[in-house]
């Protein structure tokens, strides 16, 4: 079993780390993090961000839903499910010149990474061939490339790698025990399944979760472990907070306490000391003072532009104003 010794010893600089095999987190030593007095786990977890990233640095993303709405999965939080009345439009998928036009915006505006999703539970032939047209064009502007697909079949992730693909994104949502409360079309092993293959083929991942539906703290422990002990960790981790829509199952969801949002992006960083952790859905309803905590808990990337896939973000502007106060720079 993990102590907090041992995440203690992996705020230890590189050179002066013993050479032991990289920690498993089991989900009492996560709890165990999650209890910490709060200014405890801060301190804790801006000592770990320190000693692997530019503290004042911030890595910008941006995500652009290329088909919109009618998803045949049943995923609890999701606009795109058709099997609910939320008011979204089922739309096509988009032209190549339609994605490269914003992609190129995208860099304009400081995005390093360009993120393309599409509500499928997984891509048909049809579907897969202009994706990769996509993403060998958008490699071209010398931005990183990302997509969120879906569920993989065997072949189509080393596709996506010949493509010039840099991430694949497929977050595991929530813990295993609480999966199916939230999802029923669908298990976590079959994400997991997705996630092995994008790795077989050297793709980067990009795997967080959601929070704020509704689980109890202990949930949110076993998400972060279940998380932190992929081999090798994810990449990128973007921990979201429930955007609760109206016409969903989760529209009534009581909201999450931000100062439990800001404890869950200061384990994500103790338990994934080398990953980028994403402040991602959400953070439009999130204070100044609650999203400043969040970068000083160790959360080091967001997402930039108006909207993610269908949900409203902070503006460009905004984010402006608040990098300047916090006197924040782009990675």
């Amino acid at each position: 079993m993990n102590t907090l010794n041992k995440a203690e010893h992996q705020a230890l600089p590189q050179n002066t780390r013993p050479a032991t095999p990289a920690p498993q987190w089991d989900a009492d030593s996560v709890v165990a993090l999650f209890d910490l007095p709060f200014n405890d786990l801060i301190f804790r977890a801006q000592q770990v961000h320190r000693e692997n990233f530019d503290p004042n640095a911030i890595q910008r993303s941006a995500l652009l839903s290329i088909k919109t709405g009618g998803c045949s999965e049943d995923c609890s939080y999701c606009s795109q499910s058709k099997r609910y009345k939320t008011g979204l439009e089922s739309e096509p998928l988009m032209s190549l010149d339609e994605v490269l036009t914003m992609a190129r915006a995208a860099k304009a505006k400081g995005a390093t990474r360009f993120c393309m999703g599409a509500a499928w539970r997984s891509p048909k032939e049809r579907d897969l061939e202009p994706v990769l047209e996509m993403v060998r064009e958008v490699k071209k502007l010398d931005i990183e490339t990302c997509v969120t697909l879906g569920m993989l079949k065997d072949g189509q992730a080393e596709r996506l790698k010949e493509a010039g693909l840099d991430y694949y994104n497929h977050n595991l949502d929530t813990a295993r025990e609480f999966y199916g409360e939230i999802i029923t079309t669908h298990t976590i092993d079959d994400r997991l399944e997705t996630i092995d293959k994008v790795r077989h083929c050297g793709i980067k991942i990009c795997t967080g979760g959601i929070v704020g539906m509704g689980e109890n703290r202990r949930i949110r422990a076993v998400l972060v472990a279940q998380l932190a002990n992929l081999n090798p960790p994810p990449e990128s981790v973007p921990i979201n907070s429930l955007v609760r829509i109206e016409g969903t199952p989760m529209e009534k969801v009581p909201a999450l306490d931000p100062l439990e949002f800001v404890r869950t992006i200061a384990v994500a960083r103790i338990t994934m000391p080398k990953s980028y952790v994403r402040l991602s859905a959400g953070r439009v309803q999130m204070s100044d003072e609650t999203q400043a905590l969040c970068f000083l808990a160790g959360a080091n990337s967001i997402f930039c532009g108006d909207k993610l896939l269908t949900t409203p973000n902070d503006e460009e502007d905004q984010d402006a104003v608040l990098f300047e106060k916090l006197g924040l720079k782009m990675a």
